[in-house]
């Protein structure tokens, strides 16, 4: 499952703790147009039956229909010569010519597409749920390039924990279970 999100320069602010009569306050610029688009998609391992996050950053930027093809090459580069299939939503993006060309060009690559308005089915809106209001609560991070290396490291310490990336299929409706060993 794939989909795309936005790291905003403003921070996404959520309740917290503080003493008695000293309000906790978020310090923060005004750069609502600074964000960094990160393209990602949950993926159930065909070999190994576990569970891996893929993810790819584009700083400053929209995500476009050559992002979203450049995604779609790494998606086939990491799981050669099997079938794959890919859901995600209907972004304009996701339905654009260089897209389908890359699907005429890899027909072992199909793709579904979810519902309008359906991103409680889509396992990698979890994820980013976890990174952006969660671990990214609350930020005050004044530059893109700092909030490029703090997605990314968030994005990479979810990566590393399976249970906790097939806990995003469960929330999402779907049933998982990955092997022991990991």
């Amino acid at each position: 499952m794939a989909d795309e999100v936005g790291f905003l320069m403003s921070p996404s602010v959520k309740k917290t703790w503080a003493r008695k009569a000293q309000t906790p306050v978020v310090p923060y610029r005004c750069r609502r147009h600074k964000k960094v688009s990160v393209l990602g998609a949950v993926a159930l391992h065909p070999a190994t039956g576990g569970v891996e996050l893929l993810c790819d950053f584009h700083p400053d930027s929209y995500v476009r229909g050559e992002q979203a093809a450049a995604f779609l090459h790494r998606v086939l580069a990491e799981y050669p010569g099997v079938p794959l299939d890919l859901v995600w939503d209907n972004l304009a993006a996701h339905r654009a010519p260089i897209v389908k060309e890359l699907l005429t060009q890899h027909p072992r690559l199909t793709l579904h597409y979810l519902p309008p308005y359906a991103p409680d089915l889509n396992a990698q809106e979890g994820v980013w749920c976890l990174a952006k209001h969660h671990r990214m609560a609350n930020h005050s991070i004044d530059r893109l390039d700092d909030l490029h290396r703090e997605a990314q490291r968030h994005l990479d310490d979810i990566a590393r924990d399976p249970h906790l990336l097939a806990s995003c299929f469960r929330g999402a409706g779907l049933a998982l279970s990955i092997p022991s060993a990991q």
